[in-house]
C-alpha cells in the first residue's frame, strides 16, 4: 500500500513538472492560455450560467490538452529525427492538424455562448 501511494505522489511530481514546463516554455500555450484567461474574464462580466461555463472549460481543457500532447509530439520528433525528414514533418502536422480540430471545436462553442449575449 505505502509503493502505490508513493507511486502515485511520484505520478503527480512529474505531471505538476510537465505542467509547469509548458506554461513557462511553450509559446503555444502561452497564447492559448490568454485566450483562455480573456474568455474567463468575457464570462465574468457578462454572467454566463453554469452550463456555458461547463462548456466553456471543457473547451478550454480540450484545446490546452491537444496542444500540449502536440508539444510532446514534436518534441519526440526532434530527438528521433533532428534534421529535417519530410515523414517527420508530416508527423508534425498531423500533431498540428489536431490542435486545429480542438481550436475550431471551442471557437464554435465560444460563438454558440457568446452570440446570443452580443446580438
Amino acid at each position: 500500500m505505502a509503493n502505490f501511494i508513493l507511486g502515485r505522489i511520484k505520478s503527480i511530481y512529474f505531471a505538476l513538472k510537465g505542467f509547469f514546463w509548458l506554461i513557462r516554455n511553450e509559446n503555444s500555450i502561452m497564447a492559448q492560455g490568454i485566450f483562455a484567461l480573456a474568455f474567463t474574464v468575457l464570462g465574468f462580466y457578462l454572467a454566463i450560467k453554469p452550463m456555458e461555463w461547463a462548456l466553456q472549460i471543457l473547451a478550454i481543457g480540450l484545446v490546452l490538452s491537444v496542444e500540449s500532447l502536440n508539444t510532446a509530439i514534436e518534441k519526440i520528433c526532434d530527438f528521433i529525427h533532428p534534421d529535417f525528414h519530410s515523414k517527420i514533418g508530416l508527423i508534425k502536422d498531423i500533431g498540428s492538424g489536431a490542435v486545429t480540430f480542438a481550436a475550431f471545436t471551442a471557437f464554435l462553442i465560444a460563438c454558440l455562448i457568446y452570440f446570443p449575449y452580443f446580438f
